[in-house]
């Protein structure tokens, strides 16, 4: 009877996959994904215990993954990050197979980049805060989710400096403000100091705190210094606190809206939020600054990440002329037409 009272009180397996996240400060995001792919797996294997599974089976689920499903190489290894914290960290079963683990390798592909011309068309499609936004992750190299989690402690309009915080690798980063986003950010800040101010009016105000500030500091969540830069809409359910607050934007307004921008603009590329940040540095690099100040900007921690634009400014052939274009008739022969 002993035994049945402990197992009746011990937390379901997800319930346990949650609490060892939030003690990691892991973020929503993580949590929700983590989640969803240790259901999958549990699923995929007719609801068995991961505790009776093994290598096998979880090499079946990530082939499944990759060969029914067709998912990509990131996706497949963001599902076995997840699975490989569900036994280690939740069940701690330091098991020798989960380092033979082989993990999806990545194709190396150039970044898409926007000429100066084809940034200038996709801007002229973009307006109000989407185009403040657009402009941040181009102007200042953001990430997207970097551009989306900004507070107002991290603007600095005066020395014209944004700290960019909990990048890639849980770091922060100085990147500059340019001089012609400091009004129209001045403006916007000013309307969501009234924004917040209503919400305060209202009896609300609260904004999602990270790493346990929020018990730290009771009320640090409604000081105007920690509210987002770019507020949602409407005001929403914090998923872990069920607190009443008012978060940042949701990414796929951003994302919907640089697509949408892109098709006007007539540019026959598959543009992205990340293709701003992209097109930031390769037009550093062009404008002649050094490849240490552009990887300092974007925050990469090895320098051969940012190499990969050097590839872009190649321009396609390593920067080797055609012996085409070193013919001597070549300006002078008619060309043929294809009939």
């Amino acid at each position: 009877m002993e035994r049945s009272s402990s197992a009746s009180t011990e937390p379901r397996l997800l319930d346990q996959v949650r609490a060892a996240i939030r003690v990691r400060h892991y973020s929503i995001r993580t949590e929700q994904a983590y989640v969803d792919w240790i259901k999958r797996f549990i699923l995929f294997h007719n609801k068995r215990h991961p505790n009776t599974m093994g290598k096998a089976e979880l090499s079946k689920f990530l082939s499944y993954l990759a060969t029914e499903k067709k998912v990509a190489a990131s996706t497949q290894n963001q599902a076995l990050n997840a699975l490989l914290f569900l036994y280690k960290e939740v069940l701690e079963i330091e098991i020798e197979w989960l380092d033979d683990i082989v993990r999806a390798k990545r194709p190396a592909r150039l970044p898409v980049v926007l000429t100066r011309e084809e940034t200038a068309r996709l801007f002229a499609h973009l307006d109000g805060t989407r185009w403040l936004m657009a402009s941040l992750l181009y102007g200042a190299g953001l990430r997207l989710m970097e551009c989306l989690r900004l507070r107002v402690k991290d603007i600095d309009l005066a020395y014209r400096q944004i700290i960019a915080r909990d990048g890639k690798g849980n770091k922060d980063r100085m990147t500059m403000l340019p001089a012609a986003l400091q009004e129209p950010l001045r403006i916007h800040i000013e309307k969501v100091r009234q924004l917040h101010q209503q919400d305060l009016a209202e009896g609300f105000g609260s904004v999602y705190l990270p790493n346990a500030l929020a018990r730290k500091y009771p009320n640090a969540a409604k000081e105007w210094k920690w509210q987002y830069i770019f507020p949602a809409a409407k005001r929403s359910k914090d998923p872990r606190s069920n607190n009443i607050q008012r978060h940042h934007l949701m990414e796929q307004v951003l994302q919907r809206t640089i697509r949408q921008a892109s098709q006007a603009a007539g540019i026959h590329k598959p543009v992205s939020c990340h293709s701003l940040r992209h097109s930031f540095a390769t037009h550093l690099l062009e404008d002649g600054y050094d490849i240490r100040t552009v990887q300092e900007l974007l925050g990469h921690a090895d320098v051969k990440t940012t190499m990969i634009y050097t590839h872009v400014l190649n321009k396609g052939g390593r920067g080797v002329r055609s012996p085409f274009d070193g013919m001597t008739m070549a300006a002078t022969v008619e060309i043929p037409v294809s009939r």
